[in-house]
This record gives structure tokens, C-alpha cells and sequence, in this order.
């Protein structure tokens, strides 16, 4: 049996099936496009086998073969935008939360500059 790397073991189940689907959704676009597991594999330069765990949702399947699954079915224009930075909801939020503290404390300060010039 193969090692398999401590990431795929941690992969979160929400994402876990988001690759599963995808391996689906693929399998279904070849079969709409009536091609063989052989001959989609032989236009993505991989083995039958591969693209058999691709289908199936195999998580250890390479980016680059999902890249060129996507080509095939010209999607792989999206890869682009998936971790665009104008995207990452999560920087943006952090950087939010840190303009929304910088504020708070200058206003503090120039409240408290205020407060200091009145008394003096």
C-alpha cells in the first residue's frame, strides 16, 4: 500500500468532496464528449490509470493533470482567479479588521491630544 502524505490525511472533508465531485464532473464531460478513458488519457499524457483516479476523486492526482482536464474541457482559464488576491476573502478581512483598529487608535490618540491641549 503507498504512503500517503499527512495532507491528504488532513484534507477537510468539505474540500475532500469538492475534489470528488470535480473527478465526477470531469468523468462526465468525457463521456458527454463520447471519448475513451484511453484516448482522454492519450490527449492529457497520462495513463488510463490516472485518469481513472482523477475521475475518482483521488486527491494525490497532480495539479497539473487537473490543469490540463480542464484545458481539455476549456475551463482551465479559471485558474487564474482561484487565489487571485483580490479574491481572499480572508486577507481582505484581516486587512479590514487592522485599518478598523489603526483607526480606532489614532482617533483615541487625537482624542486624547484633545483632551490634553483643554487642560493645559
Amino acid at each position: 500500500m503507498p504512503k500517503t502524505a499527512r495532507a491528504l490525511l488532513q484534507l477537510p472533508p468539505a474540500t475532500a468532496a469538492a475534489i470528488e465531485q470535480l473527478g465526477a464532473d470531469l468523468a462526465v464531460a468525457r463521456l458527454r464528449r463520447k471519448e475513451s478513458l484511453r484516448t482522454w488519457a492519450a490527449r492529457m499524457g497520462v495513463s488510463v490509470p490516472t485518469l481513472q483516479r482523477l475521475e475518482a476523486g483521488d486527491a494525490s492526482v497532480g495539479i497539473g493533470i487537473v490543469a490540463t482536464a480542464l484545458w481539455l474541457i476549456q475551463r482551465d482559464g479559471e485558474l487564474a482567479q482561484l487565489a487571485a488576491p483580490e479574491h481572499d476573502q480572508g486577507a481582505i478581512g484581516l486587512h479590514v479588521r487592522e485599518a478598523v483598529a489603526l483607526g480606532s487608535a489614532r482617533a483615541q490618540a487625537s482624542a486624547q491630544a484633545r483632551t490634553t491641549a483643554k487642560r493645559t
